[in-house]
């Protein structure tokens, strides 16, 4: 990327990036640890034409979520039914998980000439988790 002095470095990160939840240090520490890293990387490549932002995502329909809601339901001792609803989506404003076709489109945004001059972001897809 230096080389060609164009490049675009893309990382998903979470709301847990940017906020911190009970029950989740690793996850949580991880995520933070994955925006400094993407920061740095702005910061280093930026003069020579490679971008670093982070992609944040609340809660995303992935096989990992799906795979979360028994043990989010034990943990808090409501029906599994009722995870989504009253534990995953408290926070957010938007009732609904992000789809991952929308992570995708914002990374293909990223990678756009009309994003050239984003970098170093943290680009939420949180439903408006953060306006509380």
């Amino acid at each position: 990327m230096y080389e060609k002095g164009w490049g675009r470095v893309i990382n998903i990160s979470s709301v847990h990036g940017l906020r911190a939840s009970p029950y989740k240090p690793a996850y949580v520490a991880a995520k933070h640890g994955l925006e400094g890293f993407s920061k740095t990387v702005a910061l280093e490549g930026g003069p020579k034409g490679v971008t670093s932002n982070c992609i944040c995502p609340a809660y995303v329909r992935t096989p990992l979520v799906e795979n979360q809601i028994s043990d989010q339901a034990q943990t808090h001792g409501v029906p599994e039914e009722e995870v989504i609803e009253k534990i995953m989506l408290t926070e957010t404003a938007i009732k609904r998980l992000v789809e991952p076709e929308e992570v995708a489109e914002m990374a293909a945004f990223l990678c756009s000439p009309a994003a050239s001059f984003i970098n170093g972001a943290s680009l939420t897809m949180d439903g408006g988790w953060p306006a509380r």
